[in-house]
């Protein structure tokens, strides 16, 4: 055990990091690079703008090698900013990567963090410490636009659509929302402002259900007719209610003046992005810009329709980039674009046929939506959770590539950091505190990550362990490796990074070692109560 111990703990140099106050007079690089200055004379702190694209894969975007799709607004913020190559998402799916982006805590330590229904409650507690609670402490005023697959409400499907639903996006720190108010393939198919339904007409109001359909209405399995857009995949279960030509999963009525259409979707958000920025540029600000896209259904406007061979997932990645390209001629407009922390990033790793029949698989090709790594959306392996990461601003970011192993989970501690905010007793210690090294300003950066889609996995700088799983190797639907196996995996990422050769065997102390920094980090807990 102390042979084990000490090894565990010899490849693990933790770096410096910065102080928690953001007016430092400088920084030094390890080995000697220069890094831009952040003085005690900066005449403002940050606004931050995190993008987060839903489905996008490592492989997605033309600056991640992607060919047969050009993205130039991402492109660009990755040019002049740091794009990471060892980047990860808190988890392989929507909801919980989203819990632990915003508390900072492994989603797996929390019971009821799954995919969320679209009448679930709402995941996160009021009265739990949250990243935008973290900017609201700073002085930021806080926004979240765009996909949000996190609950709202006190009791699962005891919401009241036709009224103000609370708790939600106010009460864990956003002082302005327009949201989806689940996620694109889930009903309510409706926007919420400020938590109430846009365009609501109280003579018309809105009944959800996940148990049984309301008398007389049409689903995609029983009227496939009136399926004028999308079809559902076979066996995916996308066959319920149907909205704007395209059957979903749960059962809604009413509110039809308030559906939305999901050609528009984007166009929506990014509008109301825009505003949040324009009413808010004389001020410190934060923004949280959820995509719909590249999640199902696809179905992107029809200026995008066609821009790739590739289908509606090629065209949605297209219309994705469009999104990006107008928040930042926003915050050019507004004259706040040099002093914008932009960060751009997926939620989780990719998938090609999630439930529609939108011509993805046909038009995928040579296209490698996972880049080099082996799996995907719902998978242990790599491609699960390695998504991209470009952090852009232009006063304190010079342009580089960073191979720095990064975590979504650090969002909350690294921006509690940059702005001041003391996070001593309130920050999961999940969250680790890694400024310097998503500002370009040293190589260390974090020890190890816990990931997880089922079963958990360490992954370090070099290695990756996956625990033992009876759970499915392969989801034929999804055409997705899952990654389970009953026995101990290890791959050496440096030299395999598709994950092919299992080298556990030839490898039995560093078996050891990672399974004990996963026992290390089980014995911490998992608290029952969400």
């Amino acid at each position: 055990m102390k042979k084990i111990l000490s090894l565990l703990s010899a490849p693990f140099v933790v770096s410096p990091i910065i102080a928690s106050s953001p007016l430092l007079t400088s920084y030094t690089i390890e080995g000697g690079e220069s890094a831009k200055s952040m003085s005690a004379e900066s005449n403002s702190r940050p606004n931050i703008v995190l993008i987060y694209a839903d489905d996008i894969g490592y492989g997605d975007l033309s600056s991640y090698g992607a060919k047969r799709v050009k993205t130039p607004n991402t492109d660009s913020l990755a040019a002049n900013g740091i794009r990471f190559t060892n980047a990860h998402s808190a988890a392989a799916t929507s909801t919980p990567s989203r819990y632990g982006l915003f508390t900072g805590e492994y989603p797996w330590r929390r019971k009821g963090t799954g995919v969320a229904a679209g009448d679930a409650a709402l995941i996160i507690k009021p009265d739990r410490i949250t990243l935008p609670k973290v900017l609201q402490k700073a002085g930021y005023t806080t926004g979240a636009v765009g996909k949000w697959h996190l609950g709202m409400g006190d009791e699962t499907g005891k919401q009241n659509w036709n009224d103000l639903v609370s708790p939600g996006p106010a009460e864990i720190g956003f002082d302005y929302s327009y949201i989806m108010a689940a996620t694109g393939d889930r009903v309510p198919c409706v926007f919420m402002e400020n938590q109430r339904v846009v365009n609501l007409d109280p003579k018309d109001p809105i009944y959800v259900s996940y148990i049984q359909n309301f008398e007389g209405e049409p689903t995609g399995k029983d009227n496939p007719e009136l399926l004028t857009k999308l079809h559902p995949s076979p066996n995916h279960g996308h066959d319920q209610s149907i909205v704007n030509g395209i059957s979903r999963i749960g059962y809604m009525k009413g509110g039809k003046a308030a559906l939305w259409e999901d050609e528009n979707i984007a166009d929506s958000i990014t509008v109301h992005a825009v505003s949040f920025i324009e009413r808010n540029s004389d001020k410190p600000f934060f923004l949280y810009f959820g995509t719909n896209d590249v999640h199902v259904p696809r179905y992107p406007h029809e200026r995008f329709r066609g821009v790739t061979d590739m289908g509606h997932r090629g065209d949605a990645i297209a219309q994705f980039d469009w999104s990006v390209g107008e928040i930042v001629k926003a915050l050019k407009k507004a004259g706040v674009f040099e002093n914008t922390l932009i960060i751009v990033t997926s939620d989780n790793g990719p998938v090609v046929d999630d439930g529609y029949e939108d011509g993805a698989v046909e038009g995928l090709k040579d296209h490698k939506p996972w880049g080099p790594f082996r799996g995907g959306k719902y998978s242990t392996f790599e491609a699960g959770t390695r998504v991209p990461f470009i952090v852009h601003w232009p006063e304190r970011v010079d342009s580089k590539v960073s191979p720095v192993l990064v975590s979504q989970i650090d969002m909350t501690a690294t921006m509690a950091a940059l702005t001041g905010f003391d996070q001593s007793l309130e920050i999961p210690e999940d969250s680790q505190n890694q400024l310097n090294a998503w500002l370009g300003m040293e190589l260390s950066g974090r020890d190890y990550i816990i990931g997880s889609a089922g079963s958990l996995t360490v992954l370090t700088k070099q290695w990756k362990y996956i625990e033992p799983s009876k759970g499915r190797p392969y989801n034929p639907l999804t055409n997705t490796e899952l990654g389970n196996n009953p026995h101990d995996q290890l791959y050496n990422m440096v030299i395999d990074r598709g994950e092919y050769d299992n080298v556990s065997d030839e490898n039995p102390e560093r078996v050891e070692i990672m399974k004990l920094i996963l026992q290390r980090e089980k014995e911490k807990g998992i608290n029952m109560d969400l």
